[in-house]
């Protein structure tokens, strides 16, 4: 089979994303395809190609993945990423690729949340295999935590999966970082062991909210936004994050990395800016803009209605940001 498609939730986290990549790793290993090429399509809202052709530059390196075979006789593969974004002559022009590419030489994988283009799901459930990633409930976390523990030879007990499922919720990806932290000085982790490496503490970066929001990632987002307005008042979250919105929507538009720098005042060497403009394509220019016009109203709310609104207010605030950037 040299066609696959794995689709994720439509709302999909950290931890679905990293299981169909998973599984996309797995396929190519048993197609016996070595490195693959990755492509990361961008949103729909991303410039057109510089020459006018109908495959956005990202999109382009799919032809040559597809049509080539490898210099030392395997198989060729691409990985083709986000693939719900893709543009209709986009989907037109990889469909006629693999209707002329040979299946002995070439493997080509397509990850979505919600759904394939429909022209491509045909191609792949015609010739290959479509995958599909289900979210993943605390339920499944929990079950998820014994069997990373028993498999590499780890204690883990009840109060501390309870600890690692209220600091981490669902997010499989990050709650494997934090246990392989753990592990490196002892294989017993306890509750104590979790509350005192990750537990929010009011003087935690700021930007541990900011970033589960623009990641998409509601659980994580709300569980933070819980602890941050413990410590901290309402209008510095909404100044942060109008200020995330506006560095990544002068991102989206800079020419190169140089012209976002010298635009957003940012420093050139600063991981915070490298992760910005490397992430211009997660969020199209409709999702910032219902962003500003979402934090310009919670900041009226904020400052105008009763107290007991506020946090009603940035909850709904945190989940919309969240749906809007995850797309």
């Amino acid at each position: 089979m040299a066609w696959h498609g794995i689709i994720g939730p439509r709302e999909a986290g950290a931890s679905e994303r990293e299981r169909m990549l998973a599984q996309a790793a797995e396929i190519f290993e048993r197609e016996g395809v070595e490195s693959p090429e990755r492509v990361d399509v961008p949103a729909k809202g991303a410039p057109a190609a510089d020459d006018g052709t109908a495959l956005r530059d990202p999109v382009r390196a799919i032809v040559p993945a597809l049509q080539s075979g490898s210099l030392f006789g395997g198989r060729t593969g691409v990985l083709v990423v986000d693939a719900h974004q893709l543009l209709k002559a986009e989907i037109d022009a990889i469909v006629e690729i693999l209707t002329n590419a040979d299946p002995d030489q070439a493997v080509a994988v397509f990850t979505a949340t919600g759904t394939l283009p429909a022209p491509i799901k045909k191609m792949v459930s015609a010739s290959g295999e479509v995958l599909t990633v289900k979210s993943i409930t605390e339920r499944d976390a929990a079950a998820w935590i014994s069997e990373y523990a028993k498999g590499h030879g780890l204690r883990i007990d009840q109060a501390a999966r309870s600890e690692l499922l209220q600091t981490f919720g669902s997010n499989t990806s990050q709650m494997r970082n934090a246990i392989d932290q753990l592990a490196v000085t002892d294989t017993v982790i306890s509750a104590d062991d979790v509350k005192e490496r990750f537990t929010n503490r009011p003087d935690e970066p700021m930007w541990f909210l900011g970033d589960a929001v623009m990641s998409g990632d509601q659980s994580q987002s709300l569980r933070r936004l819980s602890d941050f307005l413990e410590h901290q008042h309402p209008l510095v979250l909404l100044s942060y994050l109008e200020g995330e919105v506006r560095k990544r929507s002068l991102a989206a538009i800079a020419p190169d990395y140089d012209s976002y720098v010298a635009w957003a005042k940012a420093n050139p060497r600063s991981w915070a800016t490298k992760k910005i403009w490397e992430s211009r394509t997660r969020a199209n220019g409709a999702a910032l803009a219902k962003s500003v016009r979402a934090i310009s109203k919670a900041d009226l709310v904020i400052k105008t209605q009763p107290e007991a609104t506020h946090r009603v207010t940035l909850e709904r605030l945190t989940v919309a940001m969240c749906r809007w950037m995850s797309r």
